[in-house]
């Protein structure tokens, strides 16, 4: 599988503090890929890395075989909070992303067809007229993944998404966000401090260090899905990510 998003020994410092000291690793193109680490290690940092919202001191970023700067195209980002505008239902929200990527390129009603057909994608054709203020914090995160995706990126960026969620809620978003990325294609690359969701979800996972941050490993699962996380092989793999992270408030 060829590579999407190439990091060549990248270096990063904030206020005289080392942030990154040659971090270097591939993402394969249309990839589940979960970051982990300590908390404070610099995992949500490496999206703005990867989505040249942070310029790096050193080294090298491609995405889709392009410099960073040029392929802001390629990517989208949901992020922990929903970030959807409150006087704006929910279709309307998924409108607003494509008017802010293509402009004038495309007629409204395409835009509005695009988002009705995606809302049904994520389970909510019949709420889209809804406000984000009568939406569940699920139905909210659901309208941010279609507005994600109605821009039509090789690459969606997913910043601990689903751990402002009651644990139910999240459960079924993991389900539905495997079911979403087998279903589109897209490279997901997503930020998570819990080890079972980075087990539960990902074709590979990559653990970073403390600061100065490298990659301490990268484990790959070849485990069909849905997983059953108390399988004695998930399991290890969960007892190792521990090991590894070396943080026993990681859960």
């Amino acid at each position: 599988m060829n590579a999407i998003v190439e990091l060549k020994d990248i270096s990063v410092s904030f206020s005289g503090e080392t942030i990154y000291d040659g971090l270097s690793f591939d993402i394969r193109d249309g990839e589940f890929l979960c970051i982990v680490g300590q908390s404070g290690c610099g995992k949500s940092t490496l999206l703005r890395v990867i989505g040249d919202l942070l310029k790096v001191d050193s080294g090298q970023v491609t995405v889709g075989s392009r410099p960073a700067h040029e392929a802001w195209d390629d990517i989208a980002y949901v992020f922990q909070s929903p970030r959807l505008l409150p006087w704006r239902n929910a279709q309307e929200n998924v409108v607003l992303g494509q008017q802010l990527r293509f402009g004038g390129k495309r007629s409204r009603a395409e835009m509005e067809e695009r988002a009705k057909s995606l809302l049904e994608l994520v389970g909510l054709g019949k709420d889209r007229l809804k406000m984000p203020s009568m939406l569940s914090g699920g139905e909210r995160q659901r309208v941010c993944i279609a507005r994600a995706l109605a821009v039509e990126p090789r690459i969606i960026l997913m910043d601990e998404p689903f751990s402002a969620l009651d644990v139910m809620t999240r459960h079924r978003m993991r389900r539905e966000i495997v079911d979403l990325w087998q279903k589109t294609g897209k490279t997901i690359i997503f930020v998570t401090h819990e080890v079972d969701e980075a087990v539960e979800l990902a074709d590979r996972i990559v653990v970073l260090s403390s600061k100065p941050t490298k990659v301490r490993s990268i484990i790959e699962l070849n485990e069909e899905r849905p997983r059953d996380l108390e399988a004695p092989n998930l399991r290890a793999v969960h007892e190792q990510l521990r090991r590894l992270i070396g943080d026993p408030s990681v859960h």
